[in-house]
């Protein structure tokens, strides 16, 4: 069942933003509940650009500033998937899969808390899940919670650093519903979740499928695919 949509508050918040589904979902959350928002990217070294582009297309259709952080530090440290084309993208019995980034939630919520620091913010929006998800620890509820203290803690806040985790216990076909109740499905047809950094989706990596299964369930078409048939068009026209 999806949380119901606060009414907007005075108050500012940072959105850790990625250009993918969850992300997005919640940048519309945080739109409908805080008076100003501003969203920070994180260039990790990542294998693809596809990424960036998407963050940069919904930040200018949702008229948000995005920031783009340099965290080059996990490229360096490798050994994942995501950064090193040399890991094969996959799940592994009784291991976390390839594409477990060590400490990415935490380093990303620590800038993130950083930059919020010097601003004045005090409320950060993030993603993550431990619902529906590839087991990452640092998704979990008690991850975040923890963190949250420590970053209050360290920053020698006077009042608690808040991380909003609208999707924590949520499956991916609510994440689907609360976006249509939000009207961000204009903005997931420019998202990217493809591992392959394909467009359209390769449709078979481990983030394709979970996204196909919550629209799936959701009983609802995903907005991507009609930009991909659009472009389908337009090819077929020249």
């Amino acid at each position: 069942m999806n949380r119901p949509i606060s009414t907007k508050s005075k108050g500012q918040a940072v959105v850790l933003f990625s250009g993918g589904q969850d992300s997005t979902t919640c940048l519309h959350w945080a739109l409908r509940r805080f008076s100003g928002v501003e969203a920070l990217f994180f260039d990790y070294g990542q294998r693809h650009i596809a990424e960036m582009d998407a963050a940069l297309r919904i930040a200018r259709k949702t008229g948000v500033r995005l920031h783009v952080l340099d965290v080059d530090v996990l490229r360096q440290i490798g050994n994942n998937a995501l950064v090193d084309a040399a890991h094969p993208i996959e799940a592994r019995e009784g291991e976390l899969p390839s594409t477990f980034v060590p400490g990415r939630n935490i380093l990303f919520l620590t800038c993130a808390a950083s930059f919020a620091y010097v601003r004045g913010v005090r409320d950060l929006v993030t993603g993550v899940c431990q619902t529906d998800y590839s087991g990452y620890p640092d998704c979990r509820d008690e991850t975040i919670r923890s963190l949250a203290n420590t970053l209050t803690l360290g920053l020698g806040l006077t009042e608690p650093l808040r991380i909003h985790t609208p999707l924590m216990f949520m499956t991916k076909a609510d994440t689907v519903r609360m976006a249509m109740d939000l009207g961000a499905m204009d903005s997931l047809m420019e998202s990217h979740t493809c591992y392959n950094g394909s467009f359209p989706p390769c449709g078979r990596c481990p983030a394709c499928l979970l996204r196909q299964k919550g629209f799936d369930e959701a009983g609802v078409a995903d907005p991507l695919f009609q930009r991909g048939m659009a472009r389908e068009g337009m090819e077929g026209l020249t």
